[in-house]
């Protein structure tokens, strides 16, 4: 008898309004933490301690880089490419057979802006994004039998992502 009261939800991807929606949420909820000391983004010796107010404040200034408009809708449109690839390039569409997920999207926001901060920089661009893409992405989507019985590596489609989505 419980048997009719069980269900089975299906539930897709969020849209692209969404999915911006996260990652600004994701950033704000990041802020909450405590952040005090001064950072700095100087390379210490391996017997040097960093405190926790130190730690806390470069994340601080990791998510306070500038990140322009137009880069974060690139990252926004490069996870989107895994999932509606045949909107962006019908090879890709044969090659992946699950996009990634929106922990993606946050994640290459995160990456990108830690490596931008690494670099000394006071803005994230798009080859920040494209520094970080592979080591993020790659084991996030999963390949198609064709894409794999071919011998395509997710770095191949990765990089045939970049290609196929604009830069700003």
């Amino acid at each position: 008898q419980l048997d009719r009261f069980l269900m089975y939800v299906t539930i897709d991807y969020p849209d692209i309004e969404a999915e911006r929606s996260i990652l600004k949420l994701v950033r704000r909820e990041s802020h909450l933490s405590p952040a005090t000391g001064t950072g700095n983004n100087q390379a210490t010796s391996a017997g040097t301690r960093i405190s926790e107010a130190s730690i806390f404040a470069a994340r601080e200034e990791v998510l306070n880089m500038h990140m322009a408009e137009s880069v974060e809708e690139y990252i926004v449109q490069l996870v989107m490419a895994t999932r509606q690839p045949s909107a962006y390039n019908a090879e890709l569409a044969g090659w992946i057979e699950y996009g990634a997920s929106p922990r993606a999207t946050i994640s290459l926001d995160r990456c990108s802006r830690s490596l931008a901060w690494l670099r000394g920089k006071d803005f994230v661009s798009p080859g920040d994004v494209q520094s970080v893409i592979h080591d993020v992405v790659r084991h996030r989507i999963i390949l198609s039998f064709e894409a794999e019985a071919k011998g395509i590596t997710r770095d191949q489609v990765i990089n045939n992502l970049l290609d196929s989505v604009p830069a700003p």
